[in-house]
């Protein structure tokens, strides 16, 4: 499937993903050194059971839509915006599954960052699923027993949406 053109005002790319201006802009402060970030996740269910994933243009692994909060932004707003910016499909927040850190991400420029990442799970309100920026090369509704390979951050955060009763996990 061919990658659409990133909007405007997206961020600057490095490699295949947008880099938020004002990550570039503590960048140019830090360096490579370790950056924490808030990342946002989401399990998006449809009535059918079906879960959202993109498949990522950077990594080319199935993945669950996430990116990273802006300064100021509400993090169950990013989520909603991520997903819309991602794969067109609009989203109601329904809950916080999980509250967990990644381990230190090293880019391929030499960045380190290591990020808190809230887990949320939504339903669909609108859109049709499709490719609507360049983090990803495909979109699509997925049943639980027909998922393609996940990445290991997306196995692990749709297992603990899966098990959420409404209580967010967290490490203990």
């Amino acid at each position: 499937m061919r990658v659409r053109t990133r909007r405007s005002g997206a961020g600057h790319y490095r490699g295949r993903m947008p880099v938020p201006d004002f990550v570039l802009a503590l960048r140019s402060r830090v360096g490579h050194d370790l950056l924490p970030l808030v990342g946002v996740t989401a399990v998006v269910t449809d009535p059918q059971g079906r879960v959202l994933l993109g498949l990522r243009s950077d990594v080319h692994e199935w993945a669950l839509p996430s990116g990273i909060v802006e300064p100021g932004e509400e993090p169950a707003h990013a989520v909603v915006r991520e997903v819309e910016e991602e794969t067109a499909v609009q989203i109601v927040v329904t809950g916080l599954a999980a509250v967990s850190t990644t381990g230190v991400v090293e880019y391929p420029n030499r960045d380190r960052s290591i990020y808190l990442d809230l887990t949320f799970v939504a339903s669909p309100v609108g859109g049709v699923a499709r490719v609507n920026d360049d983090e990803s090369l495909e979109v699509g509704w997925f049943a639980l027993q027909d998922l393609p390979p996940l990445r290991e951050s997306s196995r692990e955060r749709l297992a603990r949406a899966q098990g959420f009763e409404g209580t967010t996990w967290f490490a203990r």
